[in-house]
């Protein structure tokens, strides 16, 4: 029997900074990189071109599942690896991501830990580690659900769920502008998603959630361990939650415009 080929898959948007670090931690032992790209003005397409040939672009941006369901149409291997451009694989997870193809388990889809590097510092705590992500499954097996945002991969009653030895290594902000532009996209496509399905917000409910949201991060999941970082990380996501439910108030309880004055 032949040994089973491992595709890596990203969808990016000008990652230029990020994404030749990323390729460099999978392109000599994976057997296919593809990458689609939604409409990049930076040199994000010459630097993945320097590492596959199926570098392709789709700038009707249809949601980060939708998104991740097109790229997943492109893989020709029968595993697939997904991989954001500000991540990097560690040598541990390497190791234990060929140990897991070559056994090839039936129906069996695997998890990794993600420790994140925020603000100057690795968040060990606030909830985020180890902050398991499905990433490597049977290409034939399943894909990422149709969600706009925060997708995950379809899981049913008869696949397993194994984790991974090693983290995953996430860069997630450059900088504060970078977390405020992020989190505001994040915000935008959460309300979105949610009016389209009929849902409705309330200002007190951005508060309680927002309110929840830091008490959980700094307090219940120990956030304060990671010193100053984990303080701003809980009050900016107080603040994200905040954001998303106020959105959908306006869009959904709030007078349009007026035509006339």
């Amino acid at each position: 029997m032949s040994k089973p080929t491992i595709a890596v898959a990203l969808i990016v948007k000008n990652e230029a900074q990020h994404l030749k670090a990323c390729l460099d931690t999978v392109h000599d032992w994976v057997d296919e990189i593809v990458v689609l790209d939604s409409g990049s003005s930076d040199n994000t397409e010459e630097i993945a071109r320097g590492y596959t040939d199926k570098f392709y672009v789709n700038p009707q941006w249809p949601g980060f599942g939708p998104q991740r369901q097109l790229a997943q149409s492109y893989i020709e291997s029968d595993y697939v690896l997904w991989l954001d451009a500000d991540e990097r694989v560690t040598p541990e997870l390497k190791a234990s991501i060929l140990e897991v193809v070559a056994n090839n388990s039936s129906n069996t889809i695997y998890q990794t830990a993600r420790l994140s590097w925020v603000f100057g510092r690795y968040i060990k705590h606030c909830g985020w580690y180890p902050d398991r992500v499905l990433r490597l499954y049977p290409t034939k097996l399943t894909q990422y659900n149709d969600s706009l945002v925060h997708e995950k991969v379809e899981v049913s009653k008869e696949m397993q769920v194994a984790n991974l030895k090693g983290d995953l290594i996430h860069f997630t902000y450059n900088d504060m502008n970078h977390y405020l532009v992020k989190s505001a996209g994040y915000a935008k496509a959460w309300a979105e998603q949610r009016e389209k399905k009929g849902k409705k917000s309330s200002i007190s409910q951005g508060i309680l959630h927002a309110l929840g949201c830091f008490i959980k991060m700094y307090i219940v999941k120990a956030g304060f361990l990671d010193g100053k970082q984990g303080f701003l990380l809980s009050i900016l996501s107080a603040h994200s939650t905040f954001v998303k439910y106020a959105d959908l108030w306006i869009r959904t309880e709030t007078e349009k415009m007026p035509e006339k004055f």
